[in-house]
Formats: C-alpha cells, structure tokens, sequence
C-alpha cells in the first residue's frame, strides 16, 4: 500500500471482483471477451498488498451459468474467498447445495442489455424462495427504467436484494427515468448496494448518489467492491484508487462500517486470516 492510499480498518472486505482466463469456454450470448487474464492468485496477492481480509468473486457474465472457474477458484483459498454465482431460474434446490458448500453467498442478475425477467412467474418465485432457504442474496446489474420494472418483485423478494455498482445512475442530477423506482428500493430494509464502478456511470453521477445515500443514512447497506479487473474499462486503472474514490467520503466510522461490519453482517462471515487479522 502506498502512501497515498488510505489506512484501511482491520478485517475490510471486498465484495466485487472478477477471475477469469483465457481459453474459458464463453457464453454465446455475451457483450465481451477478454483478451487477457485475471487468475485467482493475482487478485489475492492484490488483497494482500492492500491490506484486505478477504474478497468475494462474482461470475463474469461473458461466462455464462458454467460457474466452474469461480468454484475452483474459490476452492483455492476458501478462508479469504466467497461467490456470486450466475444460474438460470429452472436450478434445483440440490444445485444450491452445491454452490453453497463451494463457498457462494449470492446468485447474480446481469440485466444490461437483456430484457427483465418475469420475476413473477412460477419458475422465479419458486427460485426466490430456494435463495431465501439457502441465504443467498440476489446481485442485480440494472438501469434506468429497468429499475421500474424490478420494482414491485424485488420489494417483495423474500431474501436480501444487492444492487451492483449504486444502480448505475444515469446524471449527477440523481433526476432520470427509472430513479425514483431505484431510490425506493435503497430504501428498503432488505435491500444492499454496493458502492463500486463509477466509472460505469455517467460522469460524477455515482459520486453524487454515494453522498446523496451517506446523506440518507444508506451506509447502513452499504457495501464496497473494487470490481477488478475492470472489465471493458481497464486502460489507466489502479486497484487504489477504486478505495481512494470511496474512502475520501466517509468518516472513520463510515468506513468501518461499510468496509468491515456491513458485509461480515452480510456475508455472516467473519474471515480469520492469518497476518491479516490485525
């Protein structure tokens, strides 16, 4: 860590990241392919030159519902390491057993550039109860008026709800189709967000959605994710200055808060790690 960066809280935890190599078998329906790799060993060496207990590893969507990279990776350092998987709504309860006992904590929902789920339906809220049960969370990337349409079926859901990278908010103004929709739902109680990516928003729009929940009282389910490698916007990026940019917000006890206590609270996971539990 250099100088520069800031003194973390003992036991912070990153709930964003990304492992991935080439030569993966990719989904056939996918916005990107890397042309690099982000293995497993490299993002805990970059926890470690941090100072960050421990990470959870969400699935790529270029890889689709094959989650078996995830789940050795996971398998590599099972004390430090959680995951988000990505599943389709058909996935039996006997498939989250087995996610469950690799390691994963939350079933991820991609909807960029893809139409909304029927939420409603049968096969969804037979699934929602199944996430419930096994206490997964669901992880939704979203925007604008796709918000509208989560609206109703994620104020309902009957488990935790994180929304990815503060809702993606389109304008600094916080004022766009779809954000009320998403401001009512960083309201309720069962409902995360994760303050990540701001580069994924519109210019100074995630900044401005970060002080407006601050402001709030929204840091009480708040989580932070260095959403490393930085998928489609790696050119000039640093691993610290994705902590930089939220740390320059909080107070010391914000930043315990939504580094260390939120997502042990979460997660129900507090990581004892040798050289690192300090």
């Amino acid at each position: 860590m250099t100088s520069t960066e800031p003194q973390l809280p003992p036991a912070a935890f990153d709930t964003h990241a990304h492992v991935f190599t080439r030569g993966l078998l990719l989904a056939h329906e996918r916005r990107y392919t890397p042309d690099y790799d982000a293995a497993v060993d490299a993002y805990l060496s970059l926890l470690d030159a941090h100072g960050l207990a421990a990470g959870v590893l969400v699935q790529p969507s270029f890889l689709g519902t094959d989650n078996s990279y995830l789940l050795n990776a996971l398998a590599k350092a099972p004390e430090r390491l959680r995951g988000v998987a990505v599943i389709d709504s058909q996935t039996p309860g006997e498939e989250l057993d087995r996610l469950a006992e690799a390691g994963v904590c939350g079933i991820r929902l991609n909807l960029i550039s893809r139409p909304v789920p029927p939420l409603g339906e049968r096969p969804w809220q037979r699934l929602a109860h199944e996430l419930a049960t096994h206490g997964f969370h669901l992880e939704v990337q979203a925007q604008q008026r796709q918000w509208e349409e989560l609206e109703p079926w994620l104020l309902r859901w009957p488990g935790a709800v994180v929304i990815d990278h503060l809702g993606l908010p389109a304008a600094s103004s916080l004022s766009y189709p779809g954000s009320a929709a998403l401001c009512r739902l960083l309201a309720a109680q069962h409902v995360w967000v994760k303050a990540s990516a701001p580069y994924r928003s519109a210019p100074e729009a995630a900044t401005a959605m970060l002080r407006s929940l601050l402001c709030a009282g929204g840091g009480e389910r708040m989580l932070w994710g260095s959403d490393w490698p930085w998928t489609r916007h790696e050119d000039g990026r640093v691993y610290g200055t994705t902590l930089s940019w939220l740390t320059a917000e909080l107070s010391v006890t914000e930043a315990q808060r939504i580094l260390c206590a939120n997502p042990a609270r979460l997660f129900a996971w507090t990581p004892c790690i040798a050289g690192v539990d300090r």
